[in-house]
């Protein structure tokens, strides 16, 4: 039965460390806990700093040609959400994203970033109404099995949404909450 079971245990492991899932980690967003303010809109009645987080990525699967990132609001009031960000073509050999670097510039060259549902490209925090029950915010970044998508950076994230899961390989999250 001994043998069995240490059998069973190395099987298991092994399988564990073959499909290790991808995750996501953040120095400015912290899972379960409330957004600072350098991540939240600055207008429509919100004054935060409207910088984008920094993430960090690791646990890529196998076949791994691009990543895309995305943040959305599952609990806006238009009965489809609320889309913060899309960044996508993101290469490869890229694990990380720095705080701000979508207001800076300073994602890596070939990276586009699709319009938000604020009508822009580029980062958008965080802005719920007043008095809502503070509302969840998923940052997910996708492993992709193309190196490229074929939209501009005009494509409403729905549209790079449609494509991103077409190709997704893996994918990891981080949610926060803001409200006001």
């Amino acid at each position: 039965m001994r043998f069995i079971t240490a059998l069973l245990a190395t099987s298991l492991i092994g399988v564990t460390a073959a499909h290790a899932e991808m995750k996501l980690t953040s120095t400015d967003l912290t899972p379960g806990k409330p957004m600072a303010d350098e991540q939240v809109f600055n207008g429509f009645g919100c004054s935060g700093k409207n910088i984008s987080p920094d993430l960090a990525w690791s646990g890529a699967p196998e076949g791994t040609k691009s990543f895309a990132v995305m943040a959305y609001d599952p609990d806006a009031p238009t009965g489809s959400g609320w889309w913060h960000w899309s960044v996508f073509n993101i290469p490869a050999d890229v694990s990380k994203i720095a705080t701000g670097a979508s207001g800076d510039k300073k994602l890596p060259e070939g990276v586009v970033e699709g319009r938000t549902d604020f009508g822009v490209s580029g980062y958008g925090g965080a802005c719920p109404p007043a008095g809502d029950k503070p509302h969840h915010y998923q940052f997910t970044v996708y492993a992709l099995s193309v190196d490229k998508l074929p939209l501009p950076d005009t494509a409403p994230a729905a549209m790079v949404g449609f494509y991103v899961r077409a190709n997704t390989l893996g994918k990891a999250s981080v949610e926060v909450t803001y409200g006001r």
